[in-house]
């Protein structure tokens, strides 16, 4: 029999007299996340489970695991030294603009573009039901889904499975980019457990699909490294633009366009 002492060594057991499980990382005790985390990483897609709803049940637990407390204050010491996020917060922005509004922009700008994937698939703007926010780690994610699609239409994304990799990857990496790193782990935790059920399940079920999936990541990284912050940017004030006029003026770079659709369409 194989000898693996050596790779073995240094393992100590922990002696508790917990009755549960119980570790030093808060996300591994939470069974919502233990079990969101087995489920989404290791399932195939299946029509009885939609892989828009994956999020949500992640999105809650994480309300509750995660300190939103110790995330406003290292908001609030980021502010101090960050005076362009400062000025961010300060605008406290919110669009509230709905699908019919869009109606009257040209099919090749970014809101005649955002109009086609709304009608098409007969969504409305907010993924969510918009609420007031209370703090500023409320107000940055409520502006993290209000701007999530054009996210899509602006780093180069398709609206399929697929094609999320990329905006959650802009993300992942533009906000290690632009804030401290302390604070851009806080609010990248559900962008990476969310963004990696896709990378997993690619290589577990579909494997012919995986180097498409990795390009999307890689696509999506450069993006976010090479842009300005992302999180800032006020979309609606270019949905006139082609998609390359946007990408000037919003200091948007690093784009590279790829098919995703063909892929995400093996994923059965």
């Amino acid at each position: 029999m194989d000898d693996y002492s050596y790779l073995m060594k240094g393992l100590t057991k922990v002696a508790t007299h917990s009755s549960t499980l119980v570790s030093s990382s808060k996300y591994l005790n939470d069974p919502r996340i233990r079990d969101w985390v087995a489920t989404h990483l290791l399932r195939k897609n299946g029509p009885d489970a939609p892989t828009p709803s994956d999020p949500m049940p992640l999105v809650l637990a994480l309300r509750e695991v995660q300190d939103v407390d110790h995330i406003n204050e290292l908001f609030a010491r980021e502010r101090r030294n960050n005076p362009a996020l400062d000025a961010w917060f300060g605008a406290g922005y919110i669009s509230s603009f709905k699908r019919a509004d869009l109606s009257g922009y040209p099919p090749d700008s970014v809101g005649g573009i955002f109009y086609k994937q709304l009608m098409d698939n007969d969504l409305q703007v907010d993924i969510v039901p918009p609420y007031k926010p209370q703090n500023d780690y409320q107000y940055f994610f409520l502006r993290a889904g209000q701007t999530h699609d054009l996210e899509h239409i602006l780093g180069g994304g398709g609206f399929d499975f697929i094609g999320e990799v990329v905006p959650y990857y802009m993300r992942l990496t533009n906000l290690f980019v632009h804030l401290s790193a302390e604070l851009a782990g806080e609010l990248s935790v559900f962008y990476m457990l969310s963004s990696t059920r896709i990378l997993t399940r690619a290589v577990l079920h579909y494997p012919q699909t995986w180097l498409t999936v990795l390009d999307a990541l890689e696509r999506g990284a450069q993006v976010g490294r090479e842009s300005g912050p992302l999180y800032s940017l006020r979309w609606e004030d270019v949905f006139e633009l082609t998609p390359e006029e946007a990408r000037a003026r919003c200091g948007i770079r690093g784009v590279r366009l790829a098919d995703t659709a063909a892929a995400s369409a093996q994923w059965c």
